[in-house]
């Protein structure tokens, strides 16, 4: 079975292309949504984190954009996170690997691959990415997102440029999607999953 990671800095358009291969039959992992989930549904997980950070849990609900506040820029805090949380996804991939041992092929979306020095764990890195000005009027259009928001965030990110430098595929998403689309087909014919 191949091992494939995608990952690419926020707006860069990661999550359609990663449903752009889901669609095309491989299964698809996506970190940030396990996490979702987890944090929306999980009431373990919820209490944990409201006993770390009372202020971003009104009674057995988790105010995510309180939480992101109290952590963006703020490493200790977003180690504490952390530790509550990426045990949670560590078994929730474990899960999607055994449900899926049959594939030829599952992809994991994770958006911090090379920052946590994740990419040793795959066969193949695809990056996603889009010019600067692209990447900047998307993320800005996002609700509750400003500038001081966006710096935040990337200041976390590896630069773009280095992603790209380290990938073996990488996807650019600063045209239409059928330009989109037509890098992917051609990444799952050279890898031999078409």
């Amino acid at each position: 079975m191949m091992m494939l990671a995608i990952t690419g800095s926020i707006g860069m358009g990661k999550s359609t292309v990663a449903r752009m291969f889901e669609k095309a039959g491989i299964p698809l992992f996506d970190a940030d949504a396990v996490v979702r989930d987890l944090q929306a549904n999980d009431p373990e997980m919820i209490a944990a984190i409201g006993k770390r950070f009372p202020d971003a849990v009104r009674g057995t609900v988790l105010d995510r954009e309180t939480l992101a506040r109290i952590v963006l820029g703020a490493p200790a805090e977003l180690q504490a996170l952390e530790a509550i949380v990426h045990p949670e996804v560590q078994a929730a991939r474990q899960r999607f690997m055994e449900d899926h041992q049959d594939a030829s092929a599952l992809l994991f979306d994770i958006p911090l691959l090379f920052e946590t020095g994740g990419e040793e764990a795959f066969d193949k890195v695809i990056v996603v990415s889009a010019p600067a000005e692209v990447q900047r009027e998307r993320v800005l259009q996002r609700p509750g997102m400003n500038e001081a928001k966006l710096n935040a965030i990337l200041a976390r990110q590896m630069p773009d440029a280095q992603k790209r430098e380290r990938a073996d595929f990488v996807v650019d998403t600063g045209a239409d999607l059928s330009a989109t689309e037509a890098q992917v087909n051609e990444i799952l014919y050279c890898l031999g999953l078409r």
